[in-house]
């Protein structure tokens, strides 16, 4: 009866649909299908595993899983989320990653959200990375660690950086506050543009002896 009085409406379109988005606009969604196994990069070959430039110089992470390409309507919906503290959106963000996130076949031992400056944590109240975490961590049963590491260094946005601006950037931006005494974790992140920011602190976790370090995020930039 409450049901036919108030239906629950999709987020996108306004039609009325009782599932986190009506079947239309779930149908338009941009799912990374074919993609580097190791960078999550689209390639438009289904039977490659890895893009040329993994096979010419593999990142320092080992693996990505990332279900969405960053294209219309999942980059606006991120876009209200973070920077218009739409949390209704990281609701809806979180139960889509869940829907078409895979059971990989060896779990890591941590989730560990990419880290905000402090500064950049007081101006937008959350952090998107460590929001989008918790319900992985729960529904895959992982722990959940955002106190392991730290952003040391307030970086200028990478948005309209080269790829080689983006790695001097982020040099010496993250700190390790203890030692993690397992061998596999997953970085979570919400966006993936060129790999930077993962791949620096990628590199300060293995440094520390952490053996295989993945990527998990909600969207891939083409």
């Amino acid at each position: 009866m409450l049901d036919a009085l108030f239906p629950s409406h999709c987020p996108l379109c306004l039609t009325p649909s009782s599932d986190v988005l009506c079947p239309g606009c779930m149908d338009d969604l941009p799912i990374n299908r074919h993609c580097c196994r190791r960078c999550a990069m689209p390639i438009t070959d289904p039977h490659s595993a890895l893009c040329g430039h993994c096979l010419q110089a593999p990142p320092i992470i080992d693996c990505s899983r990332i279900p969405f390409r960053y294209a219309d309507p999942i980059d606006q919906m991120i876009g209200q989320y973070k920077f218009s503290a739409n949390l209704a959106n990281g609701r809806i963000l979180s139960q889509l990653w869940l829907g078409h996130q895979q059971t990989p076949v060896e779990l890591p031992e941590l989730l560990i959200p990419i880290p905000l400056h402090p500064e950049r944590l007081c101006r937008r109240g959350f952090n998107q990375a460590l929001e989008l975490a918790r319900p992985l961590g729960r529904h895959f049963g992982i722990a959940v660690n955002h106190k392991s590491c730290e952003r040391v260094l307030n970086t200028p946005p990478q948005a309209g950086l080269k790829r080689q601006q983006r790695k001097q950037n982020l040099r010496g931006s993250f700190r390790l506050k203890q030692r993690l005494k397992v061998e596999h974790v997953a970085l979570v992140d919400d966006v993936v543009t060129t790999g930077s920011t993962v791949f620096e602190l990628a590199r300060l976790l293995k440094k520390s002896g952490i053996r295989r370090v993945d990527v998990w995020a909600l969207a891939r930039t083409p």
